[in-house]
């Protein structure tokens, strides 16, 4: 039995559009709310959860309505051609908006001497009274007359670094509060923005379960952590593809922080059209789940329905149990790798002195790297032995960083990141193959519903949690608390019966018995 990585290369393309939007989505979105329309960065965060809110309930949903769609197409491909169009016609509005928005700001929004002329026209900012987005009253014109503070603006234009924290430290904030006076006067902009928003984000809600469970339709068994692993190597060229393309149209510099999105987001829905149409063109999803079936039973593998044709089963006692440690699991080691990720750029300049963006690069082409072998190797260790032995990765990267300080090597928490990469890769390719594992043919997309509803679930609450007790005990508290969860999720972990791979050690058809 071989895995056909042919076809689910094709199948991963559309896991390469979700993960190309939503690295667009995250690097873009922020910026826009607190640039564009001076929002504070607590309430961008609230705006920024909202995916993660909405996933909490919609995935379950679409993933359950999946299952029981029928259509020529398949149950799942629908899904995916509806969510994506919508998806992308309402992502393209969103730069027509902010357009507006940025059109009301005018001559403020600009890098440039009449950026700074327009600002200090106000004259509520100009005499130092009116007050940030958060709450304290910032006094611009005492540390940097106009005429200074255009200096600073020609210098920073040109690289210089000394001008550019000084742009960034006094300027920024009271162009951020220019901006939240005009959206205070033009509510209906951000309106619109939040409607066209939540449009967007319900589209990807519609597809992304239905998305990701077609893997599992179409793949037999024992071979779905390599499929796995293909699918999420197919997701990580989507966001990096993103990440140079972000490169070239100049969005994280500092001086088009008020630039147009349009032709970025235009291109981004491109890539994203042209993946859905390569997707259609390649994927016979009635055939090659027809296949799979097929395939299943030449090798005495149940995976189809059961005899009363509803495609679906009741869980014994001990599957039930397993299904909840499994997703205990994923909610522990979600708190404490979100965590990380989600606060290290903080971290990293007031602890460590470093800079974060090459320490999170190193993490994101370990795990790249590690994919297909992670894939290979679970196939011949079984998955939970693979997930224990990438929960132990990610507990000694954690804890090892939670001693590092100012001063310490670099290439130590590199090396730390590295291996966090790594585990997370381990983890990442076998933990949603475990949750469908338990799945019958007809119910993989509400099984797929719950393992993301448990990491969404994670994802919403860790950065709360770990913010207020970093706002308690300091920072240094981070990389403890993200070593005390993946710890827990080993714990949960270990006691999982049901849902492995036999690993394919056996010859002939005894390798392939998956039963438990």
């Amino acid at each position: 039995m071989k895995l056909n990585y042919k076809r689910t290369i094709f199948v991963g393309f559309a896991f390469f559009l979700i993960c190309a939007f939503w690295q667009a989505y995250d690097n873009t979105i922020p910026k826009i709310l607190t640039d564009k329309f001076g929002m504070a960065q607590g309430w961008s965060g609230v705006v920024m959860a909202l995916d993660n809110v909405l996933a909490l309930f919609m995935l379950p949903i679409f993933g359950a309505l999946s299952d029981k769609s029928k259509s020529r197409f398949g149950r799942r491909t629908p899904y995916i051609v509806v969510g994506t169009i919508i998806a992308v016609v309402a992502f393209i509005g969103l730069s027509f908006i902010d357009n507006a928005q940025l059109a009301k700001i005018g001559e403020a929004a600009e890098m440039s001497e009449q950026g700074v002329e327009a600002v200090y026209a106000d004259q509520e900012i100009a005499n130092g009274t009116l007050k940030t987005h958060e709450g304290e009253e910032y006094v611009l014109s005492e540390k940097y007359s106009k005429d200074e503070m255009i200096a600073v603006v020609n210098g920073a234009i040109e690289g210089d670094a000394d001008a550019s924290a000084a742009w960034n430290s006094y300027f920024v904030p009271a162009r951020q509060a220019y901006a939240a006076k005009t959206t205070a006067a033009n509510r209906m902009i951000l309106v619109w923005f939040m409607i066209v928003l939540l449009i967007t984000l319900v589209s990807m809600s519609i597809f992304r379960s239905p998305a990701v469970a077609l893997m599992p339709d179409v793949t037999i068994k024992p071979l779905r952590s390599k499929a796995n692993a293909v699918i999420n190597l197919m997701g990580s060229f989507g966001g990096i593809l993103v990440l140079v393309l972000g490169m070239v149209f100049g969005t994280a510099k500092a001086k088009n922080a008020m630039m147009s999105y349009t032709l970025f987001f235009t291109v981004i829905a491109a890539i994203m059209a042209i993946a859905l149409v390569v997707f259609l063109l390649t994927v016979r999803e009635p055939r090659f789940v027809r296949e799979m079936e097929e395939e299943s039973k030449r090798y005495g593998i149940d995976d189809g329905e059961d005899d009363d044709g509803s495609g679906s089963r009741k869980l014994s006692k001990s599957e039930l149990t397993s299904l909840l440690l499994i997703l205990a699991s994923v909610v522990l080691w979600f708190f404490g790798y979100n965590a990380v990720t989600s606060k290290y750029s903080v971290y990293a300049g007031k602890v460590l002195n470093l800079d974060y963006n090459m320490t999170l690069i190193i993490a994101q082409a370990a795990a790249i790297i590690s994919y297909l072998p992670v894939g290979f190797i679970s196939s011949r260790i079984g998955r939970k032995k693979a997930i224990l032995a990438g929960v132990i990765m990610l507990a000694v990267s954690f804890g090892v960083a939670s001693f590092l300080r100012q001063g310490s090597p670099a290439m130590l928490m590199n090396a730390m990141f590295a291996l966090a990469g790594i585990g997370w890769a381990t983890i990442n390719v076998n933990s949603f193959p475990m949750v469908v594992e338990l799945a019958k043919g007809g119910n993989v997309g509400k099984y797929t519903g719950y393992y993301y509803t448990a990491s969404m679930a994670a994802q919403v609450l860790t950065p709360i949690l770990s913010g207020f007790l970093m706002d308690s005990f300091g920072m240094k508290i981070l990389f403890p608390y993200a070593t005390a969860f993946v710890i827990l999720a080993f714990f949960t972990m270990l006691f999982v019966k049901h849902g492995d791979n036999k690993p394919e050690m056996k010859k002939g058809l005894e390798a392939l018995d998956v039963d438990n």
